[in-house]
């Protein structure tokens, strides 16, 4: 079995919706899928050192109270699978072209899952720009990536191209919003689904490639 997740190293729902796969894949110990990672880009047009993250948010959801309610609601979701969101102490919302960048080359190591997870970690809980170059080749070499491979890495122009092209590929096929799980390259779910709702989906593709999901409306098949 074969799952492809899709996120934004920035989307807090991607965040709650990797603990949730990771909590459905408990549920299912005896199923041991292959899981890739793709990137999504929320923000494609954020100039390559981020923005003011208060000021991005105001522009993005109209007012300061608006960005507080929303941003509180998530907090409490994330405390549900262990997150403490530290929202307050982010400062900037970075361009995440070089996590991603950074993921692809960890999962050519095979240590994409430790690296999503550190980036999360690094930027929602601790405060970090994730778009700082000293910060991700740190995070890497944490998880087990040669800090010169990617040091090297960033400072070419090597799978910039590869990012925006997997992100149109998304939009594409009907992806417009993450966390999306994609089941053997044909099913797809969308949203941080509640985790039994994802093991209802390895149900599915434990049977067959190509199996009717018996789950909520929320699954579609790829155009």
């Amino acid at each position: 079995m074969r799952i492809d997740v899709i996120i934004d190293s920035i989307c807090p729902w991607c965040y709650i919706g990797k603990r949730r796969l990771e909590h459905a894949l408990a549920l299912r110990p005896h199923l041991k899928p292959e899981i890739n990672w793709h990137p999504f880009l929320l923000n494609p047009e954020m100039p390559s050192g981020g923005a003011d993250r208060s000021m991005h948010l105001i522009k993005k959801f109209g007012s300061e109270q608006r960005v507080s309610r929303i941003y509180g609601a998530i907090a409490d979701v994330g405390l549900s699978v262990e997150i403490d969101f530290a929202f307050e102490i982010i400062d900037r919302t970075p361009n995440s072209v070089d996590s991603h960048r950074v993921i692809a080359l960890a999962q050519e190591q095979g240590v994409a899952r430790p690296v999503v997870e550190a980036l999360f970690s690094t930027y929602f809980i601790h405060g970090e720009d994730i778009g700082d170059h000293r910060v991700l080749i740190r995070l890497a070499e944490e998880c087990g990536v040669d800090a010169r491979l990617t040091e090297a890495l960033l400072l070419s122009d090597t799978g910039v191209s590869d990012i925006y092209d997997e992100n149109s590929h998304a939009h594409r096929f009907g992806i417009n919003g993450v966390p999306a799980y994609v089941f053997n390259g044909d099913w797809v779910i969308s949203g941080a689904q509640e985790p039994q709702v994802i093991a209802r989906m390895l149900d599915a593709a434990a049977v067959s490639d190509n199996a009717a999901p018996t789950a909520p409306e929320t699954v579609h098949k790829l155009k």
